[in-house]
């Protein structure tokens, strides 16, 4: 599996396996599956409330722990956000069965997100969390993170795919030593993208589906992505990409497919800040 390196020298897998809306009931056979396909970096977050059931998997699957790049996230914290920050992590790694993450990820850019990251920052110290990141951040609340705290971002988990696709994001990440990694990477099938005519055309070029093109597009972008799926099968193609080279031709035609916009919320939406930055969970 092709890795990337974060910015404290941690390798992360650059494809990797999601269970974002897959039901707790069904997560521990999927993972399993996925496992079983080859996937190693597995990401997850308290909010799924699957984090058990991913667990289970894991210790089930006998594969050794340092062969697995474990991501859990943590949600929206009251006061006092440290303490409440670090009994969550607890709390994760309690459900996860782990002594470990790989990579804890601030879920949202809201609530007190220095007190959070406070926390965060002592958990990675202690060797608990091995790298630390935030999800959903725009530029500008990224950098502020980044100009008023000690410790970088090594990763920024965001919506990205052929229809918005964070190019300028991208660049000042990268020139921040912050990782892109992409959630909803095949934007959830949204306008039509596993029938698009352009990903289409492309991919029985090499012979390959349209989610095979997708995946390496992100790959030669030297982007993370965690597609899901239930279906063995899926997980099998989804995995299958590292036989196959995108011409530059094809990149710049998928690079005319971005409309610059959302296609789920825009995390800056005072309706969306109201919605979800009030919205709690139990540990």
């Amino acid at each position: 599996m092709q890795t990337v390196t974060l910015n404290n020298g941690v390798k992360m897998p650059i494809l990797g396996f999601g269970v974002f809306q897959v039901p707790p009931e069904e997560t521990e056979q999927a993972v399993t599956d996925a496992l079983a396909a080859g996937y190693r970096l597995l990401d997850t977050a308290a909010l799924y409330h699957n984090e058990e059931a991913v667990g289970r998997a894991i210790k089930n699957s006998g594969i050794p722990r340092e062969e697995l790049f474990v991501t859990t996230k943590l949600w929206i914290q009251n006061a006092p956000a440290e303490e409440n920050t670090k009994q969550a992590f607890d709390a994760s790694l309690r459900k996860l069965g782990l002594d470990y993450v790989d990579l804890y990820l601030m879920h949202q850019p809201y609530g007190d997100v220095y007190g959070q990251w406070r926390a965060m920052e002592s958990l990675h110290r202690e060797g608990r969390a091995k790298a630390i990141g935030v999800s959903n951040f725009y530029p500008d609340r990224v950098l502020d993170l980044v100009l008023n705290n000690e410790i970088t971002p090594a990763v920024n988990q965001i919506e990205a795919h052929p229809f918005f696709q964070r190019t300028a994001d991208h660049k000042l990440l990268r020139e921040r030593g912050i990782q892109l990694q992409s959630w909803g990477g095949f934007a959830e099938g949204k306008n039509n993208l596993f029938t698009d005519p352009l990903l289409s055309e492309i991919g029985r070029q090499h012979g390959k589906s349209v989610a095979q093109v997708v995946v390496r597009w992100f790959i030669q972008r030297d982007i993370g992505t965690i597609p899901k799926s239930v279906r063995p099968e899926r997980m099998a193609e989804n995995i299958d990409v590292f036989d196959f080279q995108l011409t530059d031709e094809q990149m710049a035609s998928i690079a005319a497919l971005d409309t610059g916009a959302t296609l789920f919320f825009d995390h800056r939406d005072p309706q969306w800040v109201d919605r979800l930055g009030v919205l709690r969970m139990d540990a």
